[in-house]
């Protein structure tokens, strides 16, 4: 589970369920408290993808006093799950993450967890021994994920556990599913208690319907202050204080809660699971001013500028940098010119160890001295080095598709996850990741294009990188000539520019060879492919160009079939659910053109030619050519793909499914010649 990293989606989706499934509320379920009934169906059997289903599933959180931290956030789960077949069997593993704090400030605490299996009428428990948790992994942030799993599962075993956190960072208000994506869940609530005196922001996403109440009431809190001198300084003393506080009391409930389960075409599934976040914004002490915490985006930018992990190298004089910097411009007055020098340079000689990073993992100077590190030490580095030319550059900061939306309104630095360069040429701005080895000036590999992002400047400009700007366009051309029993022809194909750079990867690490083999298989009959080259290796801003010959034997049989699509054709939909409960979010819009001119061979007929077509999406939002004629004994085909938006509805998707069925039965159909009498 990556609940740091999910989204909020600005619209709703209503999702009804047609199982007839039982209600239960809080009272119904009290741990250790299994009656042989509740081994009844559950309703969700219905659900073929479901090995399991979460009965309930209750949270509880609330302040409450200690003598040495004062208030501390208490965190209460309660689950139970009816284990449905052994593909279920993973749900008997549970993973609690949370952050253990330099000094062990975290408490995990009270667990208990238990199977129950019935045997006849009887309900046997076997409970979990307590030396049965241990400590997954701590990472080098201070998150741990503390694990077990329960014992004496099979299959329709019903199995419960419960914990409860204790934290005094106010941060890490817990958050709280109402979906899982993997098991359907029949009840769920969450309850929060807050003190007056904090203020959170509620962050939502999902598309299930959800109650929610809001009452009122009273709570006696003991509060741990530092006490502060004239000048705002600490004094190292504590004084601790009780006050009765007014609480908000906030509830949310769902019931019959579908499994949301990830498919193609998808940024991030915690984009759309259904839950809720929660931010600290302000205290709001009594008889103190208010002492906000989530800040602006002119304040983020403060903090990163003078972070060492970040930007306080930056504007150093970074002497080590001088002379090569001087080397690479000299001779160049044209700023585009120059950041062109220092990026190629950059991007071809360092080595990017990790593509999931923000900030620093060591010093400007060890990055340059060792040729190496994650995307933000390249990217920073380049930034360093095109200031060091005297060029207007900022480090510009994002979240890429796999990590989850930002929010443009909330300069919550968690939520991001990339660092790049912004260039500012005057007359245009220049985004450059020099951490990926095949991209050209100024292009961004498409996991960037993931909405709102923040160039950290002075004015703290924000970015949309839509994936509706995007273009992937790919052409590709053939010639069919029959002679001597043979049909010979030529191909000629530019690929997308995404495509041109993974097979430069591919081909600088298996060879030329290792590319074409393959192709030749790829054709309908015995196929040899001859004069193959591929052109623009070297020059990573243009796609790739590749051309061969080839030469194809058909049989002995008097009818020649010949898809016109040769090895280009759609295989299969790539979209295969009969519905989606959440949006398509391809990653660019798409442009394929394929132009065939057949010559039909000596000693042949056209005995049938497929149908022309043409079909669009939702009158411009793409479109489907399938041009076919013929003129004598030569065959012109034309084949188009398009889509013109990258982001679908769940509303669309029946449509954008229809439009691609139509697609891959279009392009399967075949050419037939027949050998004349």
């Amino acid at each position: 589970m990556r609940p740091q990293q999910v989204g909020m989606f600005p619209f709703a989706l209503f999702m009804g369920i047609v199982l007839s499934l039982n209600v239960f509320s809080q009272d119904k379920i009290k741990f250790g408290k299994v009656d042989p009934k509740d081994f009844s169906k559950t309703g969700f059997e219905q659900d073929t993808g479901a090995h399991a289903v979460i009965i309930s599933d209750i949270g509880e959180a609330s302040f409450e006093s200690e003598r040495v931290n004062g208030l501390v956030l208490v965190f209460k789960r309660h689950t139970r799950i009816r284990i449905l077949d052994k593909n279920g069997y993973d749900a008997a593993t549970v993973k609690i993450h949370y952050y253990k704090g330099e000094t062990d400030e975290n408490k995990l605490k009270d667990i208990k967890a238990t199977t129950y299996n019935l045997e006849g009428t009887k309900v046997v428990e076997t409970k979990m021994d307590s030396k049965s948790i241990f400590t997954d992994k701590i990472d080098k942030k201070g998150d741990v994920v503390q694990k077990f799993t329960l014992p004496a599962v099979k299959e329709g075993s019903i199995i419960e556990y419960t914990y409860t956190l204790a934290t005094p960072y106010k941060m890490r208000l817990h958050p709280w599913q109402f979906q899982s994506t993997n098991y359907p869940t029949i009840y769920n609530r969450y309850e929060v208690t807050v003190p007056e005196f904090y203020e959170y922001i509620f962050l939502r996403s999902g598309y299930i319907p959800v109650k929610e109440n809001k009452s009122q009431g009273h709570q006696s809190l003991t509060i741990a202050y530092d006490e502060e001198n004239a000048y705002g300084g600490k004094t190292g003393h504590t004084q601790y204080y009780t006050i009765n506080s007014v609480t908000n009391i906030y509830k949310w409930e769902a019931e019959n809660v579908p499994a949301l389960r990830e498919e193609e075409f998808t940024t991030s599934i915690w984009n759309h699971v259904s839950m809720i976040q929660f931010q600290l914004s302000a205290y709001r002490y009594p008889d103190q001013p208010v002492k906000p915490v989530l800040g602006t985006w002119g304040k983020l930018y403060e903090e990163l500028k003078k972070s060492e992990y970040f930007g306080d190298g930056l504007d150093k004089n970074n002497g080590f940098l001088g002379d090569k910097v001087d080397e690479l411009i000299k001779g160049l007055t044209d700023d585009t010119a120059k950041a062109r020098r220092i990026y190629n340079y950059v991007r071809s000689n360092f080595t990017c160890t990790s593509h999931d990073d923000l900030y620093l993992s060591q010093s400007l100077k060890a990055i340059y001295s060792s040729h190496s590190g994650n995307d933000a030490d390249i990217n920073l580095l380049l930034v360093a080095m095109l200031r060091r030319a005297g060029l207007n550059v900022y480090p510009l900061i994002l979240s890429t598709r796999d990590n989850g939306v930002t929010y443009e309104m909330y300069p919550m630095v968690g939520r991001f996850n990339y660092t790049i360069a912004a260039l500012n040429t005057g007359e245009e701005w220049y985004f450059l990741d020099a951490s990926e080895p095949y991209l050209g000036f100024g292009h961004l590999d498409y996991t960037c294009y993931n909405g709102h992002a923040r160039i950290m400047s002075p004015e703290v400009i924000p970015v949309s990188l839509d994936p509706n700007t995007l273009l992937e366009a790919k052409s590709t051309y053939v010639t069919l000539v029959g002679d001597s029993g043979k049909i010979k022809g030529f191909f000629s194909q530019k690929p997308t520019y995404y495509e041109s750079c993974k097979m430069r990867a591919d081909i600088v690490k298996n060879g030329k060879d290792a590319y074409f083999k393959p192709i030749a298989k790829g054709f309908s009959m015995e196929t040899t492919i001859s004069n193959a080259e591929i052109s623009d290796m070297d020059d990573y801003e243009v796609p790739l160009s590749v051309k061969y010959d080839f030469e194809m034997t058909p049989d002995d049989a008097g009818m020649l079939y010949l898809n016109p699509m040769l090895m280009e054709a759609y295989k299969s939909n790539p979209f295969k659910s009969l519905e989606r409960r959440y949006p398509v979010e391809m990653p660019y819009l798409m442009d394929e053109v394929y132009t065939l001119n057949l010559i039909v061979p000596e000693g042949y007929v056209i005995e049938e030619l497929p149908k022309s077509t043409m079909v669009k999406l939702n009158e411009d939002e793409g479109q489907f050519q399938y041009l076919i004629q013929q003129n004598e004994n030569t065959i012109q085909f034309r084949c188009r793909v398009q889509l013109n938006k990258a982001t679908f509805t769940p509303d669309d998707y029946s449509t954008l499914r229809d439009f691609f069925d139509l697609i891959v039965k279009k392009q399967s159909e075949q050419i037939v010649l027949k050998k004349k009498a």
